[in-house]
């Protein structure tokens, strides 16, 4: 057989999500905010002799290698989309991306609450006229980098992750990368959020207690974040099935004239990407590719292998 006629037989392994471009510009976009408002807070702290500027600085920088990360993720995936020495393509570097971004963001939770705890222990004096105007425009930052970063959170919570079922096809279609960077803005504008309240309550009714204990409060909920973020893209990179419904469609289109299946296995290989590998058992066996047919119907199976073994009932 000559290799020409061989294409109509073979296909690529391109499972990146439907809107990788689109998602990967505005990472970048909000990497270079995020960097510049980083580089201005620390040279400002510096200048002007605030640790409030610089403490803020040195936080935010520890953002801005979580969204760098996102979108080197992005850009590799991309440029290595077509090397076949990926087995199923680079669908899945966002998940890796996503699970060292949690890693991080759970740092950043760890550290604020030690920070908290040992202001709490250690009360300093506080400036606070010049730290709101820090909360104030570091929020504004970030308010400004989750509109860019947005996509569809209206019906999924930051930190919600999956619990080992099929919601749907929510969890199957997100971008576990983009969802990783919004995580990050988000906990940075509530962290920015937070400060406000306690410095505003702190200068106000003079309670000096305020600004670490709602440090410890915001440090709880980006943890959980980033446990959400955790289950979330550690599934994907360690092949978990949470696609009931796709799996149950897939035997009810495929058990019929006594064919059965013996094996099943369905996981994710990009966002809006799902490849299985099937073992059917029949007496009298169809060819593969009749089999495949019956699922070409099925939004986001991408990759499917079929193997058809015969099982002749006994005289």
């Amino acid at each position: 057989m000559h290799s020409h006629s061989l294409d109509q037989w073979t296909h690529d392994h391109v499972y990146l999500g439907a809107k990788h471009s689109r998602n990967e510009r505005r990472t970048w976009f909000v990497v270079v905010l995020t960097a510049i408002m980083m580089v201005g807070e620390i040279v400002a702290g510096i200048l002007f002799g605030s640790m409030a500027l610089l403490a803020d600085g040195w936080h935010m920088a520890t953002h801005a290698t979580a969204l760098g990360i996102a979108a080197l993720a992005y850009l590799f995936a991309r440029r290595q989309a077509r090397n076949s020495r990926f087995t199923f393509g680079t669908g899945k570097f966002g998940d890796l991306s996503a699970f060292a971004s949690a890693v991080i963001l759970a740092i950043v939770a760890i550290q604020i609450a030690f920070g908290s705890v040992e202001r709490l222990v250690n009360p300093v004096a506080i400036a606070y006229r010049e730290a709101i105007a820090v909360a104030v425009l570091g929020l504004a930052v970030n308010l400004l980098s989750a509109f860019l970063l947005r996509e569809e959170h209206d019906h999924d919570h930051p930190g919600h992750g999956h619990h080992g079922h099929d919601h749907g096809h929510g969890h199957h279609h997100r971008d576990n990368n983009l969802r990783a960077a919004y995580v990050h803005v988000i906990a940075d504008a509530a962290t920015s959020v937070l400060a406000i309240i306690a410095l505003v309550t702190a200068a106000w009714l003079q309670w000096s207690w305020a600004d670490p204990v709602v440090g410890i409060v915001g440090s709880a909920v980006i943890a959980s974040w980033a446990v959400g973020l955790l289950r979330s893209s550690g599934s994907v990179l360690l092949d978990f099935n949470n696609a009931a419904k796709m799996e149950d469609m897939i035997r009810r289109r495929l058990e019929t004239r006594g064919d059965r299946i013996t094996d099943l296995h369905l996981w994710q290989i990009g966002p809006g990407h799902r490849a299985a590998v099937i073992s059917l058992v029949s007496d009298d066996p169809l060819p593969p590719s009749d089999y495949k047919r019956r699922l070409s119907g099925l939004h986001g199976l991408s990759h499917v292998t079929v193997e058809v073994e015969i099982c002749r009932h006994e005289s």
